[in-house]
């Protein structure tokens, strides 16, 4: 079992930026592998996603808005245990996103997984930063 964690700040507003997060559509914009992302009815989405090894995967997870509270969680049924949450903060520069990720699928402290959440947490402030999506 393992567990991963990483954070990052946005300057935007945390409102702003939790609007983007949190419209599944925007999903493959921050996810490098996943390619498409679409409601499936209640809290169900499917995606489909391009694996390191070039195969295509699709399947059906769950993904839960909590507005209020910003924050958001997701997983997929399967044999990892897989799934995560993410919250939205304010934070002096603008918005903090803190993400924590919980697999059994690979060990503790691999750096390929803490790699991908650090990408994306990148890519996520780029995405907001430099080329303005959510706002």
């Amino acid at each position: 079992m393992a567990d991963f964690t990483s954070t990052t700040t946005v300057d935007a507003s945390p409102d702003d930026l939790f609007a983007f997060l949190s419209d599944v559509g925007n999903l493959p914009r921050y996810f490098a592998r996943m390619k498409t992302a679409e409601p499936a009815g209640g809290n169900a989405v499917r995606t489909s996603a391009e694996l390191p090894d070039g195969s295509h995967v699709e399947g059906e997870a769950w993904f839960e808005v909590d507005r209020n509270a910003q924050h958001i969680a997701w997983g997929a049924e399967g044999g990892s245990d897989y799934h995560g949450h993410l919250d939205v903060t304010p934070h002096e520069r603008g918005a903090s996103v803190e993400v924590h990720l919980h697999t059994t699928r690979v060990e503790p402290g691999d750096h390929e997984v803490q790699k991908g959440l650090d990408t994306t947490l990148d890519t996520i402030r780029t995405l907001v930063e430099d080329q303005g999506v959510a706002g």
